[in-house]
This record gives structure tokens, C-alpha cells and sequence, in this order.
């Protein structure tokens, strides 16, 4: 009797063990119902795809089709007789969907690529994680489904992830694994940090000194405290085709590719390539700096050259990144040289201001018009931290977004409340660069490690937000700066499971978000890391 009890609270534990893996789902939908049975797949798979403007909507199952017979060795086949039957709905949002499945058929409601694309995310999370990872696994003979109801759409619009590869540089194969693992937790918009005091990672061919000389240094490990440069020559960069490979990986996936580089402060690595136009001081040496912290190297922002320099990048920038926005910056930029350099005591009298902040917005104000002289499919919109708000804001206008990182819940609700559009990226908790726990284990990074996983997880985005305000809150962002982060298994450790924490805060609306019910549902992800190769912290995995 005792071992029939024992064996039927085993099945009964393998049941549940089973129900919650089924619905593993990260981020978490907006509704969910399970059915009777389970949709088991043959060896092929019939899809049904509808005409779409520009086939993209084949795009994506071609793309899906690839990775899934990958996983499964199960083929799929368009055609008017399937089981899998895509629809098309225009009352749906753009990056919504519904998938309904049942012991007969796959169905999914869209109405653009996106939703598509999200559904089939959800749709491979609801199977064996070696489908989330698309690698095969010869051991199972059976491939299915559980039946349910699932009808989802974001809370956000930006959600998204910044990498800083200004300090240490990764390589394009490294970004499309961080492409990968934001796709599959439906992210949307990375954040490429290009340039910084300690390195510029990007070809731009009318200044190829940015790269020849800025994208270098002589020493890996950035000086902080007691911790010296080591004189190992260090560097790299990508190229416009590196841009144009991983622009096109992303878009595959539905990401946009946010360009970063950083004018006028944290630009010391540029001021060393050109300082003759760009040096506030050019009768000093300059060179691509070799330690932690602010630089008070800044471009010369009164010198018509460097406008000039920064007018040209941002036309280069536009080339290589179809996407609707650049980031300028404009964070922790030291005034210091300004006030010592008469061309630009004479500029800030010029402009009517005592304010050295606002030489600093006179420059953004000729980038500005400079982009809105362009044709209309190259304009873009700009973007800055939240220290802009600092200055006169009004010759820039309405119509540039504010990522607040600093202070984050009141920068934002200013720039809102000036009718500017705002992304949240509080330095507490979403800098996911920093350690994630208390324990002597933890790689050398910032912080105390009070960054944890349930920390990220429990931050409310824009709580006690007046609703008039709330339009203007385009999303939720991480940011990974790397400071003390050299390699990239670093990198993958403090960021997962922290990144898939952010998502459901992007994703998910905040009534439906729980991290007790998070954490249940992650498990589940362990072992897509590990078919992936990543690495990450195990502090909440069982």
C-alpha cells in the first residue's frame, strides 16, 4: 500500500513538474488557458502562410522552419492543406498575437511579421528548451503541444538592452548570442554603446584615425584604486560590414540596433584621434585613456571643425543603422575645459548664457538641424541621458527622447511632463553590469551585490505616473556597463538571468507580474543556457 502511495505522489509530482514546464513562459502572456490533450506533431508539418506585403510574413516561417527542423527533424511544408494555419487580424496590435492549440491544429492571429515572430517564440517555449536553442536532440521520438489559449501583446514599445563595448570590446559573434537571448524574451531595441573615453569601436570612413588610433590602448584592465593599467595593447573595432552583418541579424529578429556615440563628453578616445580639430587643448598630448571614471577630455564644442566632425559621424551613422534613432549621449560631460578655452567663453556669451551646460545643448541644437534638413527616410530621432535636462532644453524642443538612468523615476516624469518622449533605465536596479549577490564567488564587477535578481524584478516602471503622463513612456531598458567586465562569459553571468527579468518587466503588464511565479517559470531556462553556451548566475535555479 505504501509503495501505491508513493508511486501515485510521484506521477502526481512528474505531473505537475510537467504542467509548469509546459507553460514555462518568460515573459509571462496577457492571458493563458489550457485545454484537454496535446497536438502531436509527424514528420512534417504543414503551414499555411497568407500574402502578406513584401512575403515577410514567409520571412519568418522560413526563418522558423530552419531552426525547428534543426531541433526536431521535423519539416515544414507551405501549402493551402496544413495544420498550422497563420491569420491575418488588423485589430490586433503589431507585435500582438493569438496562438490556440489543440488536438488537431496550430493556430495563430496576427497582424504584422512581429506578432508572428513573437508567437512562434512563445509557440518554442512551450516545447523541450532544445527548440528555444534550436539545437537537436536525438533522444526524443516524440514531439508535441499542450492544447491552449494563448492571446498576448506588450505593455511597452522599447524594450530594450544597452552593452558598452567603449571600455572592452566583445566581437560580432558575441553580440548575436546577446541578440538571441533578447529575441527570445521578445526584446526589441538593443543599445550599442560604441564610444567612450576608453575606446571607439566603429569604422567611420571619413575619420579613419578613429579607428586606427582611438579604437586602441596600452592597457586591457582599466585603472581604478589600486588596480594599475597593465600596458598589454589592447583594442578592436567593427567594420561597416560587421555593422551591416549584425543590423541584418537583428532585424531578422526584430530588434533595432540603437547607435550610441557619445558627444561631446566621454570622448577622449576621439579627442586622441583628432585632436587638432577636436582638443579644447591641442598644444597638449592626448591619448585613448587608460582608466575608469569621467575624462575631462571633451570635444571643443565651439571649434566649427569638431560640429562639423560630429555632423559627419552622425551622416555615416544613418547609413549604416536603418533604424528611427541615435543616441548622442550626453552623460557626465565635465565643463572644465570649456571654461578655460575662450572660444567657447565667447560662444556661451554668444548664446546669451552663463551656463557652460548649455554650450553643450547649442551643440546638440546644430546636430539637431542638421538631421532635419535630411530626407525624410534618413531623419532620425535623438536621444540622451538624462543629464541634458540639466540645461536649457528649449532649443532642442519636444521631439527627443530622454533615457533616465540617473534619479530615473523623477528625470523621467520631467522630461514627460516637458513633452518629451522617456525611456526608464534606472541605475538601481537595471545597470544588470553589477554584481548580483553578496557571495565571495561573484566575478569582479560593480557594486554590493544588492542588484539581485528579485531587486530587477521588482521594480515597478512608472509607478504613481499620472495617466495624461504615461504616453510619453516609450519602455524599459538594462543597461551593462564594462568597467571591471573584460570577457564575455562575465558579461553572460551578471546579465542572466537578470535580462529575462527586465523583458517580463516590458513585456507584461504590471497587475499580471510576480516573482515568485517568475522564478517557478525560469527554471525551465537553465538548460537553454547551456545548449547555448552561456554562462550565467545560478543564485534563484534549483
Amino acid at each position: 500500500m505504501r509503495n501505491k502511495w508513493y508511486l501515485f505522489l510521484l506521477m502526481l509530482l512528474c505531473s505537475i513538474a510537467l504542467h509548469a514546464g509546459v507553460f514555462s513562459l518568460v515573459p509571462q502572456p496577457s492571458s493563458v488557458q489550457s485545454g484537454d490533450g496535446e497536438f502531436i506533431f509527424g514528420k512534417k508539418l504543414g503551414v499555411s502562410v497568407p500574402t502578406y506585403e513584401g512575403d515577410s510574413l514567409e520571412a519568418v516561417i522560413d526563418r522558423f522552419s530552419k531552426g525547428f527542423e534543426q531541433s526536431t527533424g521535423i519539416k515544414l511544408k507551405k501549402g493551402k492543406k496544413a495544420q498550422m494555419n497563420i491569420v491575418l487580424n488588423s485589430k490586433l496590435p503589431t507585435e500582438g498575437y493569438k496562438l490556440e492549440i489543440d488536438k488537431k491544429e496550430i493556430n495563430i492571429e496576427v497582424a504584422a511579421p512581429a506578432g508572428l515572430f513573437y508567437a512562434l517564440q512563445t509557440l518554442k517555449q512551450l516545447m523541450p528548451r532544445n527548440v528555444m536553442a534550436e539545437v537537436s536532440d536525438a533522444t526524443t521520438r516524440r514531439w508535441s503541444l499542450p492544447a491552449v489559449a494563448i492571446s498576448d501583446s506588450p505593455r511597452f514599445g522599447w524594450r530594450g538592452f544597452m552593452l558598452d563595448e567603449g571600455r572592452h570590446f566583445y566581437g560580432k559573434e558575441e553580440i548575436k548570442k546577446i541578440i538571441d537571448l533578447m529575441a527570445s524574451y521578445k526584446m526589441n531595441r538593443f543599445h550599442w554603446h560604441l564610444t567612450e573615453d576608453q575606446g571607439w569601436r566603429i569604422e567611420i570612413k571619413k575619420y579613419p584615425r578613429l579607428t586606427e588610433v582611438g579604437a586602441w590602448r596600452n592597457s586591457k584592465v582599466l585603472g581604478w584604486g589600486d588596480t594599475k593599467p597593465d600596458g598589454i595593447r589592447y583594442g578592436g573595432y567593427y567594420t561597416r560590414e560587421d555593422v551591416h552583418e549584425i543590423v541584418a541579424y537583428a532585424r531578422e529578429r526584430f530588434i533595432e540596433i540603437v547607435p550610441e556615440v557619445d558627444i561631446p563628453g566621454h570622448s577622449q578616445a576621439a579627442v586622441a584621434s583628432y585632436p587638432g580639430i577636436l582638443a579644447c587643448d591641442i598644444d597638449k598630448w592626448h591619448e585613448v585613456w587608460l582608466w575608469q571614471g569621467v575624462s575631462a577630455d571633451v570635444i571643443n564644442v565651439a571649434e566649427p571643425n569638431a560640429v562639423r566632425f560630429a555632423k559627419d559621424v552622425i551622416d555615416e551613422l544613418t547609413e549604416m543603422f536603418p533604424f528611427g534613432y541615435i543616441h548622442l549621449g550626453g552623460d557626465e560631460c565635465p565643463t572644465i575645459k570649456w571654461e578655460r578655452n575662450s572660444r567657447c567663453r565667447e560662444l556661451l556669451a554668444e548664446i546669451g548664457s552663463k551656463n557652460y551646460r548649455d554650450l553643450q545643448i547649442n551643440f546638440y541644437k546644430q546636430l539637431k538641424e542638421h538631421i532635419a534638413a535630411k530626407p525624410k527616410k534618413k531623419q532620425r530621432k535623438l536621444i540622451f541621458w538624462n543629464e541634458v535636462l540639466h540645461g536649457n532644453t528649449e532649443p532642442l524642443g519636444t521631439d527627443i527622447a530622454i533615457m533616465a538612468w540617473i534619479g530615473a523615476d523623477r528625470a523621467a516624469e520631467a522630461a514627460a511632463s516637458r513633452g518629451m518622449t522617456t525611456i526608464l533605465s534606472p541605475q538601481i536596479p537595471y545597470y544588470i553590469n553589477r554584481r548580483q549577490s553578496n557571495l565571495p564567488t561573484e566575478p569582479r564587477s560593480q557594486g554590493h551585490g544588492t542588484e539581485t535578481v528579485e531587486a530587477v524584478y521588482n521594480y515597478i516602471p512608472m509607478k504613481g505616473v499620472a495617466e495624461k503622463l504615461q504616453k510619453q513612456y516609450l519602455g524599459v531598458q538594462a543597461n551593462f556597463w564594462t568597467e571591471w567586465v573584460e570577457d564575455a562569459s562575465t558579461v553572460q553571468y551578471l546579465m542572466l538571468p537578470r535580462l529575462a527579468a527586465v523583458a517580463e518587466a516590458g513585456w507584461t503588464t504590471q497587475e499580471q507580474r510576480d516573482y515568485n511565479a517568475f522564478v517557478e517559470r525560469i527554471q525551465a531556462d537553465t538548460l537553454y543556457y547551456r545548449l547555448k553556451g552561456l554562462n550565467y548566475g545560478k543564485h534563484i535555479f534549483k
